[in-house]
């Protein structure tokens, strides 16, 4: 099931200066536009560019069309690592997609190095799954059960070069992978990043319809082995929105620096 979208989609005007996207923009059913979801697959940026504003006087806050949570930016990345709870969907009908991730890179970069769950709705029925992906290459998914309420593990770690370990550990259904993969380029490991996500594409491009995966909980979440909220790292906090700027999730305030909800509002 490639069908995570893996650059930041909506990217981010920041207080502090750039913001940049560019592309398609839109959401729409999958079915309606005769595309199965077993072919969704990855696409480009699309617009929709975010207000930012300080949180406290520490961290960034800024909206996406595609993804939420908290994004880790200042520096050079050689890890992430949060734990979550696999949210059970809710289906009722058409096709939606939500994705819960850890990532290095996507944030302002061409690439992003990440691994997740996921919870997709095919009309009524509701389907789980597990993955990685080393894009701008396709995502591949892990064969493992995966059920709501599974705990999940992920951390990303640089190796050298292009070469990253990828570890994700369902320790509720008792496995876990450790797979060891390169990009075909040079990575940024500009940002490191805990994410649920709207994956994409549509056959115009446009970011799908959200799961409603009620709340994901976010614990333990670092980069660089600290805190994703210490105030070095120059943390964002990230919510998600469609293209006229109307929430689709939103996430909490960060406690102990390292844990966080997002909670779905609507599916597009």
């Amino acid at each position: 099931m490639q069908r995570r979208l893996v650059i930041l989609l909506g990217v981010l005007a920041l207080s502090a200066g750039t913001a940049f996207a560019t592309g398609a923009t839109g959401a729409a059913n999958a079915s309606t536009l005769g595309v199965s979801p077993s072919a969704v697959n990855p696409g480009g940026l699309a617009q929709g560019i975010g207000p930012s504003s300080d949180v406290a006087g520490v961290l960034h806050s800024t909206t996406s069309t595609n993804w939420s949570g908290y994004a880790d930016t200042a520096g050079t990345y050689t890890s992430a690592s949060a734990s979550w709870v696999q949210p059970a969907g809710k289906c009722s009908s058409g096709d939606q997609y939500a994705a819960f991730w850890v990532g290095i890179d996507g944030y302002a970069s061409a690439t992003v190095e990440q691994t997740g769950s996921e919870v997709d709705c095919v009309g009524k029925t509701v389907e789980y799954s597990a993955w990685y992906e080393m894009y701008p290459g396709p995502s591949e998914n892990y064969s493992n059960t995966v059920k709501a309420g599974d705990h999940f593990t992920a951390t990303i770690t640089w190796v050298s070069g292009k070469k990253f370990t990828l570890y994700l550990d369902d320790s509720t259904e008792g496995w876990s992978h450790t797979t060891t993969a390169s990009l075909t380029s040079t990575p940024a490991r500009s940002s490191a990043e805990v994410i649920a996500e709207a994956p994409c594409c549509t056959a115009s491009g446009g970011i799908l319809n959200l799961t409603n995966f009620g709340t994901v909980n976010f614990t333990g979440s670092t980069a660089n082995g600290e805190a994703i909220g210490t105030a070095a790292l120059d943390p964002v906090e990230i919510n998600m929105t469609d293209s006229s700027g109307n929430l689709r999730d939103t996430c909490s305030s960060l406690t102990s620096n390292e844990n966080f909800s997002c909670t779905w509002l609507r599916d597009n």
